[in-house]
Order: C-alpha cells, then structure tokens, then sequence
C-alpha cells in the first residue's frame, strides 16, 4: 500500500509540475475585469502610489502614426521624476536586476537611468482579452510543458500557477495578427562603430491569414515568419522562413534557410535555442529573438514571484523617427537620455539548465511585465554561474493596432563591452499592421522567390 501511494503521489507531483491542472476553474476566471484586469494583472495600483491603478490603456486609434501622435509626443516631452546613477544606486538596487546593477558598475560615469511616472498603457483588443479568459479555463500544457492542449490563439495562462506558463504567455502574446517589419539590427562594438544589417521581416499568426485559419496546416501552428537580409550587400538576399508549432513535443519548430550566394534552400534545424542569430555577430542567441522565443524544454522555469521594478516603457522619444542611429547609439550603451523607465509589476521566472542539456546560458532570470506579458528585462549568466549578458525590451503601446510590443531591444555583453540593437528609427514603413499574406507566401518556393528578388 505505501508503494502504491508513493507511486500516485509521484504522478500527482508530475502532473502538477508540468501543468497538466493549469486551466482555472469558472471562479478564478470571473476575477478577470474585476480585482484582476482582463488580461490578469492586478487592477489596483501599489500603497506607496507609485504604481496607479489600471484605468483601461490607451485609447486606439487606427488611423495613427504609432510614433508620431498626440500621446507619443505627450509622453515624450515628460520630464523625468529622477535619474539613477552610479552614485545614487543603492537608493533603488532592490527595484533593479543584477544585470541593470552591472551596468552601472562598468560605466559608472556614463551609465544612468531617468524614471518617469509610471503609465499603464497596454490595452488588446476584446477579441483577444475574451480568447485569454476562454483559454485560463481550458488550456494545458502538455507533458514537459513543451507545447499546449485546447489553446485558442494567444495567452494562454493569464491567472499563472508556475514559471512555465508564464514564459508562455510572453511567447504567445498577441502581437497585432499579421506585420511586416523593416528595422535594423547593429552590431556595436567597443568603440561605438557599427555597420547597420537592414532586415525585412513578416510575422503572421494562422488566424489572420487572407485564405483563413486551415484546421489541415495550422492546427499546430503558432506563427509562421520570414525574414530577408536587405542590406549589407554581402548579406543581402539571405532569407530565413520559419514554421513555428504549438506543441514542439509532437512536431519541433520548422525552418530553412536560402543562401543567396549558393542559391540553395536547406532545412535549418540549427535555428534555435543558442545558435547565434542571424547576423547577430556572436551577441545574443536564437532563442533571444523577441526577447525569448521557442520550446522552452531546456529548462526548469521556477517562478519566484512579484516584484515591483524600473522597467523600460513607454519609450516613445526613442522611437521618434527624425533620431538617426548615431544619436542613439553610443560606445558601450545607447544614449540613456532617450531611455524611458517607469516602475512596474513584474513576475520574475528563473531558468536553470537542466542537467544533461546544452545551452550558453546555465541561468536566465526573466523579468515579465503583468501588463503586456512581455520580457521587459533577462539576466543571462554563463554555464558556471557568472553574470554575462543583460537583455532589455523597450515597449509602446501601438495605439494604431491596439498592441503592446517593442520599439527597442538591446543586448549588452558585460564582458566584451559589445551591444546588438535592434532599431527602425531610419527605416520606412517599420512596422505595418494588417499585412495580407497566404499560406502559399511561407513555403519554400516563396523563400527561394523572394531571396532572388
């Protein structure tokens, strides 16, 4: 008898850990749009006042230039309420992560944080915020938690019970449907020099497809994404397409490449987890892309819980198309004068390698937004427990689309005093909404058409 109880507690244990009981019950989901906002932060704001209550976000408004509108510009002749610096840093270090502490202590004379008032301006659309409540009641993960069961869309986890399911809700967060991006990625080196590699790139999530969501093809389809190289001419041509599942346990992430110099299209398993990222010059990993992405299976999520921290937000003087990338970017930062922070709340998730798999990073510790559901800040830390890499996400609210996303990422390598920014400040048409795609423009013959165009 006490074999078999020590065997039905260890599958309880199992189920549990993998979030077999994830779905809420009717109850906990009528906490959504009361004492818990629609998408499942908490609606009251903090007792010191720091943090108000939220109020709805931003209104929308389709007809706007994201960048360019009465809000942004608002916001972006605010002054700030103070500015960290390397001699005031143990006033704020509980609200800040080590990687945020690091910077100060290798650019102490240079590096510094302005904090604004802080604005809770994420809003999504109701369609969305009623697929998040259908799904807190019905979704799973599956075993592992390496994909998801009974999942419609997006955010599947809005009242979380674990650090998995939260990495969740940043992966699949809604991001405006179907886009095109046109930005650019720069590779800064010590000095502050860079060459900027221009990227074209189409994010569409199967729903929002012109020919309409295919039970066939997309049933396990998160998103499918191309990305074309447009300039430097050396990498001009080079596309990546890439098929992104739901449940990678059943079918892993599908990918291939076309080289423009070799003319060849090739399935690119690589594309993932710590391979380096396209043109990344060695600075941040596959998985880093969107601040994280991918089957999160070579780790153990842990959530640690709530914190109130200086997060990047609301960063709409550093989207202002008439900067260049040479007034943002310094040598081993950006120019902190155009950063936004604002106090936030925050679920910290820590990630540790599991043993027996492989990966740079031992540890990551996730800083996610309760608002938008985005990774605001990563902590990265070397297989042998050394701080390495700190990764921020700089958001709006994209008041044209009614979506939170990010006009910024940065990742700076603490040892090499590197950093690769992924900016579109300089480019035209950076970020289109509503973008009409088929399933026929994420095949493989589209990846070879559109690498020789």
């Amino acid at each position: 008898m006490k074999k078999y109880i020590l065997i039905i507690s260890v599958m309880v244990l199992t189920m549990v850990s993998t979030g077999t009981f994830a779905k809420v019950s009717m109850e906990e989901a009528a906490k959504l749009g009361n004492e818990l906002t629609a998408m499942g932060a908490v609606s009251a704001g903090n007792e010191a006042g720091t943090i108000p209550a939220y109020t709805g976000g931003f209104a929308t408004d389709p007809s706007a230039d994201p960048f360019n509108n009465p809000t942004a510009r608002k916001i972006a002749a605010e002054a700030p309420l103070f500015i960290i610096t390397a001699k005031n840093l143990e006033q704020y270090k509980a609200n800040l992560s080590n990687g945020q502490i690091a910077m100060f202590k290798k650019y102490p004379k240079t590096y510094t944080m302005p904090v604004y008032k802080t604005l809770r301006s994420a809003v999504f659309p109701k369609n969305i915020q009623a697929k998040a409540k259908k799904n807190a009641t019905s979704t799973t993960l599956v075993a592992g938690g390496n994909g998801l069961n009974n999942f419609d869309e997006t955010l599947p986890f809005v009242i979380p019970k674990n650090g998995m399911e939260i990495i969740w809700n940043h992966i699949t967060r809604y991001k405006g449907g179907s886009i095109e991006r046109n930005g650019a990625q720069l590779n800064v080196q010590v000095d502050g020099s860079f060459v900027p590699v221009k990227i074209n790139a189409i994010f569409t999530v199967p729903h929002y497809l012109v020919n309409g969501f295919d039970a066939e093809k997309d049933t396990n389809i998160l998103f499918y994404y191309m990305q074309q190289v447009v300039e430097p001419a050396r990498l001009s041509g080079n596309v990546l397409l890439v098929h992104e599942t739901i449940d990678q346990v059943k079918q892993p992430r599908l990918a291939w490449t076309y080289n423009a110099g070799q003319r060849r299209v090739r399935r690119a398993p690589q594309v993932a987890y710590d391979a380096p990222a396209q043109a990344s010059g060695g600075l941040r990993t596959s998985d880093q892309i969107d601040m994280y992405n991918g089957a999160p299976n070579k780790y153990d999520w842990k959530l640690i819980g709530k914190k109130e921290m200086y997060i990047p937000y609301n960063t709409y003087k550093i989207s202002d198309t008439s900067l260049k990338y040479t007034d943002i970017v310094n040598a081993g930062h950006m120019d902190q004068s155009y950063a936004r922070y604002e106090l936030h709340r925050v679920w910290e998730v820590e990630a540790t390698l599991k043993t027996g798999e492989r990966h740079i990073y031992g540890k990551r510790t996730f800083y996610i937004d309760e608002d938008s559901w985005q990774v605001s800040i990563t902590d990265h830390y070397d297989t042998r427990g050394n701080l390495w890499r700190l990764a921020e996400g700089h958001m709006i609210q994209f008041i044209n689309a009614n979506t939170p996303w990010y006009a910024l990422l940065l990742s700076y390598d603490l040892l090499s005093g590197r950093y690769v920014a992924e900016l579109n400040n300089e480019e035209e048409d950076s970020f289109v909404f509503g973008k009409e795609v088929q399933h026929k423009d994420f095949t493989a013959s589209a990846l070879r058409r559109q690498g020789i165009k």
